[in-house]
């Protein structure tokens, strides 16, 4: 007998795993945490679970890190500054999809 049901797709991912993703140690994934540059949700055990978006921003860090030399405080600033840059960005496409032309 088959199965009907499809595959749940998992929301989130422990430390070893996002680590292993994002392609660092988990110690300095742990780090990341700390310096709140990565969000975390610690379960009752207290075990981290990330976000499946966590690797992309660990990426982005370690680039500003290594290969521009931003110190960790900067990068909390970067990170925040391109959060809003996008916020913005979608708020203009919404507007711009919402505006009658005025022809």
């Amino acid at each position: 007998m088959t199965s009907h049901h499809l595959p749940v797709r998992v929301a989130r991912a422990d430390l070893a795993a996002t680590a292993a993703a994002a392609g660092i140690h988990p110690d300095t994934l742990r780090k990341f945490v700390e310096l709140g540059l990565v969000t975390a949700h610690v379960d009752t055990s207290g075990r981290l679970w990330f976000a499946r978006t966590v690797p992309a921003r660990v990426h982005t860090i370690v680039r500003l890190h290594s290969d521009l030399a931003v110190n960790y405080a900067g990068i909390a600033l970067v990170l925040d500054l391109l959060a809003r840059i996008e916020q913005l960005e979608q708020h203009r496409t919404i507007r711009l999809e919402g505006d009658t032309p005025w022809t």
